[in-house]
């Protein structure tokens, strides 16, 4: 007959066994995950050398220019003709103002709608 400290103890001894296994298996996927993602890196292309990178143009640095922008007009209607649709228009592009002083809301105004200001009066 087995006693109870013998009973625990072979229960002990089983959940020490188990736990081995989950440790081993658990180190097996890891090293499976390390030599996979090894194995992808040695595939990809090398790493660009300093000669590669890009370099500043011959002038130097380009710097922020400035300046306001008007939209070109939209067509005229000619007279008894048809209004242009949307998808007939092309891409408004835009030209540089002759105006070079910068566009700024009203004395008192948000600048907004329901933006909560007192508004110009």
């Amino acid at each position: 007959m087995t006693t109870a400290s013998q009973q625990l103890a072979a229960a002990s001894g089983l959940l020490s066994l188990a736990l081995f296994v989950v440790g081993m298996a658990l180190l097996a996927v890891l090293g499976g995950a390390f030599w996979l993602g090894a194995r992808v890196k040695s595939r990809e292309s090398a790493r660009p050398r300093p000669e590669d990178q890009p370099h500043l143009p011959p002038g130097g640095a380009v710097h922020e220019i400035r300046e306001n922008r008007e939209p070109d007009e939209v067509p005229r209607m000619a007279e008894g003709g048809r209004p242009l649709t949307p998808y007939e228009l092309t891409n408004m592009q835009t030209r540089s103002s002759t105006d070079k002083k910068r566009p700024r809301w009203s004395r008192g105004s948000s600048g907004s709608f329901g933006g909560g200001g007192l508004g110009a009066h």
